[in-house]
């Protein structure tokens, strides 16, 4: 069996308890942090060659993150990893209960490439963090950022807990074929249900961090500048390649030409006359990728945008509009810079057109009614809001980060990530004396043991509970 071998000898590692004391956790996660530190122009480099990702981007949103969730972790991992004790009954008050956090042992983590250092690395840090041992497969498809992982990232972390293997999709249905304690995939449905097929085969859980198409209402009443403003860097940041980017916009009739304008102005801004030549916007990945997303520019009529150049896999910032439900572009996640804009006569109109599809990665809205913003939150759902913005509220470690329905399941981000690899083993010790007061519930039995023992196990209710 394919990479049976690399399996095997993390079990038997991980076995051997070599990854759960804490200072051993705690050495891998500040290995880790030097690499980043090391390592920063190589991965400046490869990430410009895969994506021609600018300087600023990778920054943000791949090295400032990562480092925010080891430093996160590394604060807060004595905590974490504590013993948690919880309340108990009559009949156990002598005792003691708590929860143990146990690593879950063996855990595969296939990432993407749109972030292939975020999304390799963050969920990477929880798996260290919790004490498994780990088998990270980044996407063969960002090839540089890919090959370094490979390559480098081994030198720093202890060779007996931590597998980088390079894997082209002919080779992951080999690698699934082992059993691991963990799945943590980040990708799209189609290859998710693969994964949790295979994943199946062994019981093995799994989280899925998909996509979807994420919807932004903005709101008559809402600054429109700003919204024109915020909604462009979040739609064509990374050119577009980002699960959780706006996939389309629902606006009024009243302020689409406004709102027209101002992306256009935006855009101009941000990338200048011709964004080809701007050293701020990046590419699509590859060749079939780029063909995939420029099809879409078949959808409605484009009002800004819409050139491409395929030797350099370039796609113009692009909106459109009169695009109807049926059309391409409203069929899949974009994944790359095109926005769609449509006309919704009201507010209600809008919540209905959301909620007739599938439940999205993350749910925008614009409005200064703070009404409005929490109707939203109310009747829509999705795996993450953001008000007034957007993708910033990924940027907070201590929000949970992760899909539902047919965006995902499972979350991760600081103390979740450290969660998704950890076992909360519910743990009683109890002495091996006072017989006496066990005696109550052997048999044979007796109406009057009965409601004793009852009295001693069940939960009491405090009080009413009251609907203001």
């Amino acid at each position: 069996m394919a990479f049976n071998d690399t399996v095997n000898h993390l079990r038997s590692c991980f076995q051997k308890g070599k990854t759960r004391p804490l200072q051993f956790r705690i050495s891998q996660l500040e290995a880790l942090s030097t690499f980043l530190e090391e390592n920063k122009a190589q991965i400046l480099e490869c990430l410009k060659k895969d994506l021609n990702k600018p300087p600023f981007e990778v920054e943000i949103s791949e090295l400032s993150m990562v480092k925010s969730e080891i430093n996160l972790a590394l604060n807060n991992l004595s905590s974490w990893t504590k013993d948690e004790h919880v309340s108990k009954n009559l009949v156990t008050a002598l005792d003691s209960a708590f929860i143990r956090k146990e690593p879950l042992g063996v855990v595969l983590i296939i990432a993407p490439w749109n972030y292939p250092i975020h999304l390799s690395l963050i969920p990477l840090v929880g798996a260290i963090a919790a004490g498994n041992c780990a088998v990270l497969k980044p996407s063969e498809m960002s090839q540089n950022t890919e090959k370094l992982l490979a390559d480098v990232l081994p030198r720093y972390m202890d060779k007996d807990s931590l597998a980088v293997v390079r894997a082209g999709v002919e080779k992951i249905a080999d690698l699934l074929e082992n059993k691991f304690d963990y799945i943590f995939f980040t990708g799209n449905s189609r290859v998710g249900r693969n994964v949790m097929t295979a994943a199946a085969k062994h019981l093995t859980p799994v989280t899925l961090e998909l996509g979807g198409k994420n919807p932004c209402y903005i709101d008559d009443e809402c600054d429109l500048k700003n919204a024109a403003r915020r909604m462009a860097w979040a739609r064509f940041f990374n050119a577009g390649q980002t699960c959780l980017a706006p996939d389309y916009i629902l606006c009024s009739d009243n302020i689409k030409e406004k709102l027209l304008n101002a992306l256009q102005t935006n855009i101009h801004e941000f990338y200048g006359e011709d964004p080809k030549q701007s050293p701020d916007f990046g590419r699509i990945i590859n060749v079939r990728h780029f063909k995939r997303v420029s099809a879409l520019l078949t959808s409605g009529k484009i009002v800004t945008g819409g050139q491409t150049d395929e030797s350099e896999k370039y796609i113009a910032p692009t909106i459109l509009v009169d695009v109807k439900v049926t059309d391409p572009v409203m069929q899949e996640e974009i994944f790359g810079p095109i926005l769609p804009i449509f006309t919704v006569s009201t507010f209600e109109e809008a919540i209905t057109f959301i909620n007739d599809r599938e439940k999205p990665l993350a749910a925008y809205i614009f409005s200064s009614n703070e009404q409005i913003i929490k109707q939203f939150l109310d009747r829509t759902s999705s795996g993450g809001v953001c008000a007034n913005d957007g993708i910033m509220h990924t940027t907070i470690m201590n929000l949970p980060f992760g899909g539902v329905g047919h965006s995902g399941m499972g979350m991760y981000h600081g103390k979740f990530t450290f969660d998704t690899f950890s076992h909360k083993r519910a743990c009683l010790l109890r002495s091996d004396g006072r017989e006496k007061l066990n005696e109550i519930r052997y048999p044979p039995y007796s109406e009057s043991r009965l409601g004793f023992v009852l009295y001693s196990m069940e939960t009491k209710r405090k009080s009413s509970c009251v609907v203001m």
